[in-house]
């Protein structure tokens, strides 16, 4: 039952990313969009559910959010390391030369995610079904965002458009993957905490230091700020109608 769930997931995933690759003459208003879905993501749904199931501290302070400071840390340093890689052999360091390993990583840990996100509801389908049934809506409607960001980021940075669509079939996959995985082993919930923490440290740096301003860079119209305002208020809608 839990991979019949997960196939709603694999094809919620591929239709967000078809979204985002047929709107590309609106590119600014994907982007402010794109940068909405990934905040309300991160403040609305991973970190109510890190300082949930990771409850230790680390000398007065949740280690969730130890975490989530330390992922957006590791973005940072990741994309400076790159892209002063890329200078130094030749590439122009500037606002539309960005290294492609950064969207290719970005991307890579969203499908990691999504493969978490399959984990879930083997897990939650090993409760019992209406748990599993709970877990698996808020799944499905928040894997089109998923699917919508992770090929939005791998172009962002100037991967090719196969390269993009492989990163969407991946991500559309891990779903699958992961429920697969729940009849192997179990993830403590602390890690699980802890791991969510850290994705949403690394999401919130891609959209407030990366995807946003690309947004408003050349477009900074009204229309593109009520995009990013939609994204961030669908995902609080689908966190309400999954009950949290």
């Amino acid at each position: 039952m839990a991979v019949f769930v997960a196939l709603g997931a694999f094809l919620m995933t591929l239709a967000g990313g078809w979204t985002a690759q047929r709107v590309t003459d609106r590119r600014h208003l994907v982007l402010g969009l794109a940068g909405g879905l990934m905040l309300g993501v991160v403040g609305l749904d991973l970190l109510p559910e890190a300082l949930h199931a990771a409850r230790r501290e680390v000398f007065g302070v949740p280690a969730a959010l130890l975490l989530f400071v330390a992922g957006f840390l590791l973005a940072h340093l990741v994309e400076r390391t790159l892209a002063a890689r890329q200078a130094a052999h030749g590439g122009a360091e500037g606002h539309n030369h960005r290294a492609p390993e950064v969207g290719l990583t970005a991307a890579a840990a969203m499908v990691g995610h999504s493969a978490m996100d399959g984990v879930a509801i083997g897990a939650a389908f090993q409760v019992g079904s209406g748990m599993g049934t709970a877990v698996a809506l808020a799944v499905i409607a928040h894997d089109f965002a998923d699917g919508f960001n992770t090929f939005t980021i791998t172009s962002l940075y100037g991967n090719a458009r196969r390269r993009a669509i492989a990163m969407l079939v991946a991500d559309a996959c891990a779903p699958l993957v992961g429920a697969l995985s729940t009849a192997f082993f179990h993830i403590p919930e602390a890690v699980l905490g802890g791991y969510l923490g850290l994705f949403a440290g690394v999401l919130l740096y891609l959209a407030a230091a990366e995807i946003l301003p690309e947004a408003h860079h050349e477009h900074p119209a009204r229309s593109t700020l009520l995009c990013t305002v939609a994204g961030a208020a669908f995902i609080w809608l689908v966190v309400g109608l999954s009950g949290g």
